[in-house]
């Protein structure tokens, strides 16, 4: 799987950017057919703590699955990006199954 991670209004360091690419890359045992992943980390401009958001899109064959998640830190972004997109995932495959 090809993954692409891009940070606007801010440099990730290596260690998030392993964390990223970790997370998405198992995402793989969820769906056979996926060709790739753009992740777009950035910081939000709101005033609370919570404004680090991370964008994922998953491309398969037929559809793009997509989930945009906020939170106090990118790690936690990302987490909860990934589990979104884990059951979008397995409820695509099913929809495939049963065909």
């Amino acid at each position: 799987m090809d993954i692409k991670i891009q940070s606007l209004r801010f440099d990730a360091d290596g260690k998030l950017l392993d964390f990223v690419e970790n997370k998405v890359s198992k995402l793989d045992q969820f769906h056979d057919n996926i060709i790739g992943a753009e992740v777009t980390l950035r910081l939000d401009k709101s005033e609370s703590s919570e404004n680090k958001v991370a964008d994922i899109k998953v491309l398969i064959p037929g559809s793009d699955l997509f989930s945009k998640k906020q939170a106090k830190t990118f790690e936690e972004a990302t987490d909860l990006a990934t589990e979104a997109l884990r059951k979008q995932l397995k409820r695509t495959k099913e929809k495939l199954k049963n065909k």
